[in-house]
């Protein structure tokens, strides 16, 4: 017996009847041989954190479009705090751990530049139904690794593609919205929590809204610090859950429920359209929009650029122009957008 066998043994000991065991995934795409050290979702798990777009996610916005202070957040931040409060779900409800943290590691590769802005932008430059949270699954199953993909095992795929809710339910009744394990559907609760909790921190900071703006019913139920707000909500979740049957139900408190809620309602209202974090963005809809429609018009530029960002293998599945344009778009940092629109638009000196 090697040591992912006895690890896959002692999953059986400790792991909730509920959670996903690693020795019955559902397997990958394409076949390969087991690993005799990991399990297949900490395999999944080292392939994201060594992939190429999770190191873009250091320079991808979260809230605030490339900002100067060093505490914001960034994509990879947020990820980081998404993956520790899936953990810690996980870990309290005895499910998988390793496929919880890969799921989480995993949710947001296909993030555009300039945050949700520039999803939006996609919409509109590319095709109304371009979503992150598709991208993202392309990105591991295609872009990565010079064209071939991760080669990601389903459980882990299809907690990447459900993590998404939008402006949605928290916990949504419609069962093709949930992922098929529970570790996915913990991964997508844990995203808001984060959200929720940086964004607010992140919007104070910035001075965006002050402290005396939150709801103080928020405050009341939640608390007033990062730490206070995220205990509340992960210990709601943890003891408001219970089996129903066969199965295990994620549910929260009406009361926490209806103010995370009202949090999220805030925060859309107070700082995602407000007037500050709006304005970035129409400046960033104007550095796509043209970019996108100079890639498709220049092809040598193009492909020197796909090269320099190491896509240039991209197009193995013989997709059009506006495929791989958007693929480029959505894989940008907020930085190299930036500098690329710099070195393409604006006049150099000669002399």
């Amino acid at each position: 017996m090697n040591i992912r066998e006895e690890f896959e043994k002692r999953e059986k000991g400790f792991m909730s009847p509920f959670g996903c065991l690693s020795a019955e995934s559902r397997g990958r795409m394409k076949k390969e041989p087991p690993c005799p050290i990991r399990t297949a979702f900490q395999v999944d798990r080292d392939r994201i954190v060594y992939s190429n777009a999770f190191r873009r996610l250091k320079y991808k916005t979260q809230v605030f479009l490339s900002p100067l202070g060093d505490e914001y957040r960034t994509r990879l931040t947020h990820t980081i705090e998404v993956a520790e409060i899936a953990r810690t779900i996980a870990r309290a409800m005895r499910l998988n751990e390793d496929l919880t943290e890969a799921i989480a590691l995993g949710h947001d590769l296909g993030h555009t530049p300039f945050g949700h802005g520039g999803e939006e932008i996609l919409k509109e430059i590319y095709s109304p139904d371009f979503t992150h949270k598709e991208q993202s699954l392309r990105v591991v199953d295609v872009l990565e690794n010079n064209g071939q993909g991760l080669n990601l095992t389903h459980e882990v795929r299809d907690g990447i593609l459900k993590h998404s809710k939008g402006y949605g339910k928290i916990i949504p009744d419609d069962p093709d919205e949930q992922a098929f394990t529970i570790e996915g559907n913990v991964v997508r609760i844990a995203d808001i929590m984060a959200y929720l909790n940086h964004d607010l921190d992140d919007a104070i900071r910035s001075g965006v809204i002050s402290q005396s703006q939150v709801p103080d019913s928020c405050v009341k139920i939640l608390g007033r610090t990062h730490s206070e707000r995220a205990n509340s909500m992960i210990k709601d979740l943890v003891f408001s859950t219970n089996v129903r049957g066969d199965k295990l139900w994620l549910q929260m408190s009406d009361e926490v429920y209806s103010t995370m809620t009202e949090l999220r309602q805030f925060l859309y209202e107070n700082v995602y359209r407000s007037p500050r974090v709006h304005g970035e963005f129409v400046k960033a809809k104007k550095i796509l929009s043209e970019l996108y429609t100079c890639c498709l018009e220049n092809e040598n530029m193009f492909q020197r650029e796909l090269k320099a960002m190491q896509m240039e293998s991209c197009n193995h599945d013989n997709q059009p122009n506006e495929r791989i344009v958007c693929d480029f778009i959505a894989s940008m940092t907020d930085r190299y957008a930036l500098d690329l629109y710099s070195k393409i638009f604006f006049p150099s000196p000669q002399f």
